[in-house]
């Protein structure tokens, strides 16, 4: 039974596998905060970084390391250094990175995965094998929710069916999709 991953539930015992699949990024600033992960929103990852100094790159926001650039008002286009990558970039949320403006709208982005049986069941998936995957994303300032939405892939057609407006935060989707994809072959294939 699918669970919608953003309903609050009090966390059980029984209940926290339903969780895990919620991957995030907060500032390594905040000792309070740490276990939360959320990509940086002014980071456009490129190409996978399978050099990074992490101990488990498969649990990073988007599934992997990735080396990319700052999309961020002045620093457009630079590619960051390789401690600023490990740090901020994929680890961090712009309220501690140096290159991102004080004003903006967002700190950080988050994603989660989701299979919607009815959506799947009634496009004739016999199988039980998803056809549609939906990813869930949340920008936030300052820890606090200030957007949400959907974005869909239909794995049979290997096309997006809907897609984000930013092309920063369309990127990390498609970044965090093809690192989902790689953990999960059995699951989605057609």
């Amino acid at each position: 039974m699918a669970h919608n991953l953003f309903e609050r539930r009090p966390t059980t015992r029984r209940n926290w596998p339903d969780l895990l699949p919620l991957i995030t990024i907060a500032t390594p600033n905040n000792s309070r905060l740490r276990d939360q992960r959320m990509a940086c929103p002014y980071f456009m990852p490129v190409a996978k970084l399978d050099n990074g100094n992490w101990p488990h790159p498969a649990r990073l926001p988007l599934g992997l390391g990735w080396s990319g650039h700052c999309t961020a008002p002045r620093h457009e286009g630079e590619t960051p250094a390789q401690d600023v990558l490990e740090e901020f970039c994929n680890l961090g949320c712009a309220s501690g990175c140096g290159w991102a403006p004080t004003e903006r709208l967002w700190d950080a982005v988050r994603f989660a995965v989701s299979a919607p049986q009815g959506r799947n069941r009634a496009e004739g998936v016999a199988d039980g094998s998803p056809r549609v995957l939906l990813l869930r994303y949340v920008c936030e300032r300052n820890h606090r929710p200030v957007a949400h939405g959907d974005v869909e892939f239909d794995l049979s057609r290997t096309t997006w069916v809907r897609r984000h407006d930013d092309a920063r935060i369309q990127k990390m989707a498609e970044c965090f999709l093809e690192s989902y994809l790689k953990k999960k072959p059995r699951e989605t294939e057609s």
